[in-house]
């Protein structure tokens, strides 16, 4: 069995080649492909022996040309596309962040038997687009985020219509308890540093400002087909429990698991195999106690902006999304405060700049034409 892996040097890429290589070594790692990392990719090459690799950046490939075995075939942009073109996987993980990856999204769905998927922007910016797609197609979407992860599992042996409300958990990120306005001067590092789990820099100061929450509420509508009306968030700072389903008999369903990512990775890749997931820290612990909160506005003021957000418009979902995208790099690059990352979005997802999203290749143009015009416009008159 073959797997291509979309992100390998990143903490997902990472964790799915550690569970192949301790409890499936039958499967065939086919194909790499990393973003600038170019020294733990070629540790990567030297240990799984992919057929094939794709770097994005082309100024380090002589580089990672002279340390990896010659059986590894680096692969170009086309070549790539070629290769999703004319070839078939097994399992795929799309684990690269970013919207540019929906050039790749339809040729790895076609490519693939299963595809684990990790990257929001395929399902925030073209969630939409989800229904031109065959039920086959949709059927290889497996959610790997922990909300959905647990949400699509649910839903393998319940109803959807016997849901009343489906709320996803926040765990409120490193200042949970400080009200946003006195926030102004925390750095990117203690923003980044989240409480629980281990992720890359922009999920973490998505988590800081729950902002990632919004795109999951996003995702969790678009891959269940749940009403927006129905999708809630509540904060619950152990992260053990993913999601809480409220259906319509008063029952509620909670589902908890320890917080990290080698679960659901490894049920996604298990579901040909018959392995058992040996880790005692991923046993219940009964003596933790479990907290729960209301999301305040005080804190977290982008969820009340996101609510009253006319999410019918998929235009007004990507400008949010892309507005974040920027102001998390101004954030990084030291440009804005923290507590600007909340203005820029407002201010930029209130634009009236509507665009045709009819396809993937629409949807890619106007993050472009969105990219192109903010910064024409100048950042600095958002704040």
């Amino acid at each position: 069995m073959k797997i291509n892996i979309y992100g390998s040097t990143g903490t997902i890429g990472t964790k799915s080649l550690d569970l192949i290589n301790r409890y499936f070594p039958k499967i065939v790692v086919n194909l790499l492909c990393a973003n600038n990392n170019v020294s733990k990719l070629i540790r990567q090459i030297n240990q799984y022996k992919p057929k094939y690799v794709y770097l994005n950046n082309i100024s380090k490939y002589k580089l990672l040309k002279s340390k990896i075995p010659t059986s590894t075939k680096i692969l170009n942009y086309n070549e790539l596309k070629a290769l999703l073109k004319d070839t078939k996987s097994d399992f795929s993980i799309l684990a690269i962040s970013g919207y540019k990856s929906l050039n790749y999204f339809e040729l790895i769905l076609k490519n693939t038997n299963l595809l684990g998927l990790v990257n929001k922007e395929s399902i925030v910016s073209a969630g939409h687009l989800l229904n031109n797609y065959s039920k086959k197609q949709r059927e290889k979407i497996y959610p790997l985020d922990s909300e959905h992860f647990s949400l699509f599992n649910f839903f393998q042996n319940n109803k959807s219509n016997q849901v009343e409300e489906l709320i996803l958990t926040a765990s409120g990120g490193p200042f949970l308890g400080n009200k946003f306005s006195s926030l102004s001067k925390v750095t990117f590092k203690e923003a980044a540093n989240h409480p629980k789990w281990k992720m890359g820099y922009k999920n973490s100061i998505d988590s800081a400002t729950l902002v990632n929450k919004c795109l999951e509420l996003i995702e969790a509508h678009y891959l269940f087909n749940i009403p927006f009306d129905k999708l809630n968030i509540i904060i619950h700072p152990e992260s053990k429990v993913h999601a809480i389903i409220k259906n319509k008999n008063y029952l509620y369903n909670m589902i908890y698991f320890h917080n990290d990512m080698s679960i659901p990775l490894f049920h996604f890749i298990n579901q040909n195999f018959k392995k058992n997931l040996d880790n005692n820290n991923y046993l219940f612990n009964n003596s933790e106690t479990l907290r729960f909160y209301n999301v305040k506005r005080t804190e977290f003021p982008i969820f009340s902006f996101f609510k009253n957000l006319d999410k019918s418009n998929p235009s007004n979902l990507i400008r949010f999304n892309i507005a974040n995208e920027l102001a998390v790099n101004l954030f990084k690059k030291k440009e804005i405060k923290y507590t600007d990352i909340y203005k820029i979005i407002v201010n930029i997802t209130s634009l009236n700049l509507n665009y045709k999203l009819n396809t993937i290749k629409d949807i890619v143009e106007y993050h472009e034409y969105l990219e192109h015009k903010i910064y024409e416009i100048n950042y600095k008159s958002f704040l």
